[in-house]
């Protein structure tokens, strides 16, 4: 005689592609990037749409998302850093002042990415090694890293703002030509947000970003070498930041010792509004790619609609506190 069913239990089915996607930590804040989208279509539809603006909204964005790939790896070690302006700014200087003197492009390109990374990791290391706080370690090489692009941009006895032009037809293809219908700079920041997407979901040293993040001593118990996880992100976004300084010199043909002021503050906004909590443990690179795309909508509408420049800087603001709030709001939640 048989009592109950002795049948192996069947495993729960896998939930389809479309269930996924609408659960994903992303999907809200792509809706809310198509209801942004179609609210300027209603509102100035031949100007948003055409081609001419929206090549411009894609360039606009590029060095924003390419800063808010490696923001996002610090917020999710419950890092932040304030210094990303400036260090996009001394990248561009020092590759436009080497180029002005004649020095290889290759040369002078490869030392602007250096100089990036070598301050990114001088950021990681203070914090990971002397532990200085992150927000007062980085508000400290903001100061350093603009001082050094008047320096370099300037001299010695220099004391005002300088642009270096930029004629580098290899600089100028990365932030202003096209490949087919698409700029260069849109395509290198698609590529960088595959790449560390796949770093984060499908490497050791991703799940070691999320767990330093998540609970740092956990993570040490565990074997995770947390400074040299804190270190990597730093360097990397350092590195980044150059990369995207030499987009922005490219685009405009020179670089400007004023390039990336309060750039920091759209960056963390399109972080933190694509779903990354600053309280660390969580974030995605697709959500800050979406967060920066709605950062780069909003300033293209107050052109669009003829607005002051004040009311950006104000709305700016205001996305801050708006998107902070919504962090604190999901940690309740959770």
């Amino acid at each position: 005689m048989q009592y109950g069913n002795d049948s192996p239990a069947r495993p729960a089915p896998r939930p389809g592609l479309v269930y996924r996607c609408v659960h994903a930590p992303e999907f809200s804040v792509l809706v809310a990037l198509v209801v942004l989208a179609l609210g300027m279509t209603a509102v100035r539809p031949a100007a948003f749409l055409s081609i001419e603006n929206v090549f411009n909204i894609l360039k606009g964005m590029s060095s924003i998302g390419v800063i808010a790939i490696g923001m996002t790896l610090i917020i999710i070690t419950s890092g932040i850093d304030l210094s990303v302006g400036s260090l996009l700014a001394v990248s561009g200087i020092v590759t436009a002042r080497l180029l002005y003197f004649d020095v290889h492009p290759v040369l002078a390109i490869g030392t602007g990415l250096l100089l990036g990374v070598a301050l990114g990791a001088v950021n990681g290391v203070v914090i990971a090694l002397v532990n200085i706080n992150p927000f007062i370690t980085t508000l400290g090489m903001l100061s350093v890293a603009r001082g050094l692009s008047y320096f370099f941009a300037t001299g010695i006895k220099g004391s005002v703002a300088s642009n270096i032009p930029v004629k580098n037809v290899w600089i100028q293809f990365l932030g202003g030509e096209y490949l087919g219908p698409i700029p260069v700079s849109v395509i290198v920041m698609l590529a960088l947000v595959v790449l560390c997407d796949f770093l984060l979901r499908n490497t050791v040293l991703g799940r070691q970003i999320y767990a330093v993040g998540s609970n740092e001593e956990a993570a040490r118990l565990s074997g995770v070498n947390v400074a040299g996880v804190r270190i990597f992100v730093y360097a990397a976004t350092g590195g980044l930041c150059a990369l995207a300084g030499l987009m922005e010199a490219g685009l405009l043909s020179t670089a400007a010792t004023s390039a990336g002021k309060g750039l920091e503050l759209e960056v963390i906004a399109a972080v933190v509004i694509g779903g990354a909590s600053l309280m660390g443990g969580r974030g995605s690179i697709y959500g800050a790619i979406f967060g920066a795309a709605i950062m780069a909508i909003l300033r293209n509408a107050f052109v669009l609609l003829h607005l002051q420049a004040w009311t950006q800087t104000v709305a700016i603001g205001v996305v801050i506190v708006l998107a902070v709030g919504l962090d604190r709001l999901r940690a309740r939640r959770e």
